[in-house]
């Protein structure tokens, strides 16, 4: 018999290391024909960061996405932007992106102003021009205001670090061992067959607050790779350990989720702004994994009214649990 359930999982998780100093840094420098180069230690590996460090650099310079190339974790050349890991990318390396940004986006609000004829207060940068707020037909171009700083022997080159207002719990277990928070909430919808046990995950809807979505698309395909993790852990993946030793070192016997696998998932972006946060973005990485699990396992017990407690719930201890309560 096909029995279906619906189950919710919730979840709060701290963005960054847990307690502990956790800095990056970055530099940024604007070219003459208004492009920038930024430089930044966080090391890009397919979660999308060089993407969004580009975006927020574009963002606090006023030039367009595509001016922007990016050097990252290239510890040749590269500041320290440590480790790629607690959801921290967006939320540190891009405040210390930002703030690079910032410092080199002095010099040319100063030249701009002064082509201008207006105060720096009223000048803007947007879409690779710069010009008075109170007289858009006043403009100049991005490579005109470049040209400017060289007249006058001036670089925009800028610098930019930050580490989270965090410290370590004391003896009490008081303390502030995040600066900022990401919650969510993920709603599973399954199928049980109580004849096999087989469980089959139809549905999830993920709701996801990330402070500000640098890049909709990016959070959202965070949010479904994640959820399928979550999904993987929760019925197929299991590390098995005999005296010491992985009985299942390969994905011969170790099963991770795949395209196959992936349920309906229908990703819901929060945005709630972070104070801190580069534009108010926080992370998004783990959260995405955490609540599937639970929403999986909660949905699990509405089917068929049976707790379970231990990962992976396979379909041999789903029907052994069936039978069990069955007096079987």
């Amino acid at each position: 018999m096909l029995v279906k359930g619906k189950g919710v999982g919730c979840m709060w998780y701290g963005i960054g290391n847990t307690g502990l100093p956790n800095p990056a840094s970055a530099f940024v420098e604007v070219h003459s024909d208004g492009t920038a180069t930024l430089l930044a230690g966080c090391a890009e590996i397919g979660q999308g960061s060089d993407t969004v460090l580009a975006q927020i650099t574009a963002e606090t310079l006023g030039i367009t996405y595509d001016k922007v190339n990016v050097i990252s974790g290239d510890t040749g050349v590269t500041p320290e932007g440590g480790a790629t890991s607690a959801s921290r990318q967006t939320y540190i390396s891009g405040n210390a992106a930002y703030f690079a940004a910032l410092e080199a986006k002095e010099n040319i609000v100063s030249v701009a102003s002064e082509i201008l004829d207006c105060h720096e207060d009223e000048v803007i940068l947007s879409e690779n021009m710069a010009y008075n707020i109170n007289d858009s037909a006043n403009k100049i171009s991005y490579p005109e205001v470049m040209l400017g700083l060289k007249n006058k022997g001036l670089l925009a080159l800028g610098k930019g670090q930050f580490n989270p207002n965090a410290s370590a719990l004391g003896e009490n277990m008081q303390g502030i061992p995040y600066a900022t928070y990401a919650f969510a909430t993920h709603i599973a919808e399954v199928t049980v067959n109580t004849d096999t046990g087989e469980v089959t995950v139809n549905k999830i809807v993920a709701a996801h607050d990330v402070g500000t979505a640098i890049n909709h698309q990016n959070v959202e395909a965070q949010i479904e790779g994640g959820t399928l993790m979550g999904y993987g852990y929760a019925l197929t993946e299991e590390v098995k350990v005999k005296e010491g030793h992985v009985e299942n070192p390969d994905f011969n016997n170790y099963i991770i989720a795949t395209a196959q696998d992936m349920p309906d998932i229908y990703p819901i972006i929060v945005e709630a702004y972070s104070e801190e946060g580069p534009y108010g973005a926080k992370g998004v990485g783990e959260p995405a994994l955490i609540p599937a699990a639970p929403a999986i396992l909660n949905a699990v017990y509405d089917a068929i009214g049976i707790r379970f407690y231990e990962l992976p719930l396979t379909a041999e201890k789903v029907l052994a649990a069936i039978g069990a309560k069955q007096g079987k």
